[in-house]
């Protein structure tokens, strides 16, 4: 395990905000971070002291931004697999090739989760509208249909519900290869957070619940409202992961809950997971004395890893669209820790920053 000391550069593959607080976390230990990234006006941006805008097919450009930085790692597990080969060849990259090829395709991702004995809901793989017009012949409705590749916050996925057409709901999905899932009866949906070094040493953040609304995290709420034996058993599951994945970084597990215990008496099943750090974990920033952000900078430089540990309850609260407007009255709200990604334009749906609210002694 290579120690990457302060004063180096990490690179970030990336440029959103979870690129920005990074960054962020990485000046407060004494490190510079330089951004790869498409779009100029990438919110990473303003707080980078470097940064190079190029395509991910780039790859001159990417060799250049492989020589000047000391290690790489990255805010999207949707990063090309080849432009994870260039940057490689020059640089260790944190996550790697291969878990960026388990987490980027849903079917791959549930594959891996029951071969190391993780539970998930029932899929079927469908390369058509006619495919997909036989499964939902022999599975029960709802069900979920999603593309197997991208897709997050609700984008390429359906709800199939009895006597709905197979190919409207093929061509909405929008995909080439879809994973029809069977409907899950579940009590919430939790998520767990697992930072792990090169060496084998992990910390985990602890169990929380997580609130959608329209397909996208609404609040999260720390820690969850489960049992204790289910939240072990989650952190459990997501640091097993994290172990046979090789994750160096972080991983974010999201879990469903069931009502009542399935045949093989789990209480808990993978939904998915995310190489990187996770808008549920955004709570840590303001109530853990090591946030995620900072956790994966430790990991991936080969720091010790910081202490997991809440010192409050929080919840969290993501500003969408024109939420962020409100920040004049946020900030006079004891309690509310408001963080603002510094992005321009306030798209429907679209994270303009979070606030989170201390809820006294963990």
């Amino acid at each position: 395990m290579k120690l990457i000391p302060p004063g180096s550069v990490i690179g970030i593959l990336g440029g959103g905000q979870l690129a920005r607080m990074t960054a962020m976390a990485a000046a407060r230990l004494g490190y510079r971070c330089h951004i790869y990234c498409s779009n100029k006006h990438e919110p990473a941006l303003q707080v980078a002291a470097a940064h190079t805008i190029a395509g991910f097919d780039n790859r001159a450009a990417l060799e250049r931004f492989a020589s000047s930085v000391d290690v790489v790692t990255l805010d999207w597990e949707n990063v090309p697999l080849e432009a994870l080969d260039i940057v490689s060849e020059h640089v260790a990259i944190h996550p790697s090739r291969e878990v960026l090829r388990v987490a980027q395709d849903r079917f791959q991702e549930k594959t891996f989760a029951r071969k190391i004995g993780f539970g998930t809901a029932d899929f079927v793989v469908v390369n058509s509208a006619a495919d997909l017009e036989k499964a939902l012949q022999k599975f029960p409705l709802p069900a979920i249909l999603k593309s197997t590749r991208m897709g997050y916050d609700g984008k390429g996925q359906v709800k199939i519900e009895p006597g709905m057409n197979a190919a409207a709901a093929w061509k909405e999905m929008g995909g080439t290869v879809g994973i029809l899932e069977s409907f899950v009866d579940f009590a919430c949906e939790i998520s767990v957070i697992v930072a792990r070094r090169a060496d084998g040493a992990t910390a985990a953040y602890p169990a929380v619940e997580n609130i959608h609304r329209n397909h996208i995290l609404a609040e999260t709420h720390a820690p969850a409202n489960i049992d204790r034996a289910i939240a072990s058993e989650a952190e459990h599951l997501a640091r097993h992961m994290a172990e046979k994945l090789d994750v160096v970084g972080l991983l974010a597990v999201e879990m469903f809950v069931l009502r009542h215990p399935n045949e093989k008496h789990m209480r808990v099943l993978m939904n998915e997971i995310a190489p990187r750090p996770h808008n549920s974990g955004h709570w840590t920033i303001d109530a853990c004395a090591v946030s995620q952000f900072e956790q994966l900078v430790r990991a991936v430089c080969g720091l010790p890893l910081g202490s997991p540990a809440a010192h409050s309850r929080a919840v969290m609260h993501n500003l969408l669209s024109d939420d962020a407007a409100r920040w004049p009255e946020l900030l006079k709200e004891n309690g509310a820790c408001v963080h603002l990604y510094g992005k321009a334009e306030a798209r429907v749906g679209r994270k303009m920053g979070h606030v989170t609210y201390l809820k006294g002694a963990w």
